[in-house]
């Protein structure tokens, strides 16, 4: 990327992360990937495992950064709910980005599977989900960060070839 860092966030849903049970191996792993792809990781904040907090947490957000990647919350266990939080948000879904996360986790893992991570854009924003795991972080932002500043440049009206 050239210019001035992309702003970013980095959103750790994980009740373990909370209740200071577990280290918050996933979030490091975005903050250096985004680091590394020339974003400037503006906040970075963990959450619990709840619905209303993850999406109000995003909502406050949206506007603030271009970019929020979360982590955790993507599985089938009934407290991932991470994917349901950024729905009740984003104005359009990317279903390509999703695609492309699901097949890189895939080639490697194949309870990559089981992701529900979602991606899509509020406003100017771009919200993608990542699993829990700092594994399927690195493969998920992998696969998509290479599109992200091209589609920032679109979802601010940025359509010129």
């Amino acid at each position: 990327m050239s210019g001035a860092p992309i702003p970013a966030a980095v959103v750790v849903a994980s009740d373990g992360v909370i209740a200071g049970t577990r280290q918050d191996v996933s979030g490091d792993v975005a903050e250096q990937t985004l680091v590394e792809a020339g974003f400037e990781v503006a906040q970075r904040i963990a959450v619990p495992d709840e619905t209303d907090v993850i999406a109000a947490t995003l909502e406050d957000l949206i506007g603030s950064v271009r970019l929020i990647v979360t982590s955790g919350g993507t599985g089938f266990g009934p407290r991932d709910v991470t994917p349901e939080a950024t729905l009740s948000v984003i104005d359009r879904r990317a279903a390509g980005l999703e695609h492309l996360m699901l097949t890189a986790g895939i080639s490697t893992t194949r309870s990559a599977a089981l992701s529900r991570a979602v991606a899509g854009s509020a406003g100017t924003t771009l919200i993608i989900n990542t699993p829990g795991s700092a594994k399927a972080v690195a493969e998920s932002l992998g696969a998509v960060l290479d599109l992200v500043p091209h589609i920032l440049d679109l979802l601010e009206g940025k359509t010129a070839h």
